[in-house]
């Protein structure tokens, strides 16, 4: 593998969703978002939902992740996610299904709820999927 490359390798407990060369990473971390260069001092990281970008040449391209981790090491970062898609597999119309059902549900429930929190979590992952289709 070349020095100035990155092995992107991206997976769900239900299959491989990239294993691609890359030359940048940024991702999104629990405690903010980080980026990845050829090289990297390796480290291990939670994952939040967002955009995790990744950089092809001149090209940025994106996945839609949930919760998981990062193993980076030097030419290598290893993700491991409750679930990642990419832009073509995103079904925008059951997405925006979740959030006005998500947004429904909100709207009944009081912050004192322990359901209130699950369904912002869900409103959370539904705006992420239709941003990243929109890309």
């Amino acid at each position: 593998m070349e020095s100035d490359k990155i092995h992107l390798e991206i997976a769900s407990p239900y299959r491989q969703v990239l294993n691609v060369e890359v030359d940048e990473v940024i991702a999104p971390g629990e405690e903010g978002q980080f980026g990845v260069l050829p090289g990297h001092t390796p480290f291990l990281a939670t994952i939040s939902v967002g955009q995790l970008i990744y950089r092809q040449g001149d090209q940025m391209k994106y996945v839609a992740v949930s919760h998981g981790y990062a193993e980076v090491e030097y030419h290598r970062v290893i993700v491991l996610l409750d679930a990642a898609e990419l832009p073509e597999e995103i079904d925008v119309e059951r997405a925006e299904k979740a959030r006005l059902r998500a947004e429904g549900r909100l709207a009944e429930l009081g912050h004192e709820d322990r359901d209130y929190y699950e369904e912002l979590a869900a409103l959370d992952r539904a705006m992420n999927r239709i941003s990243i289709a929109k890309i």
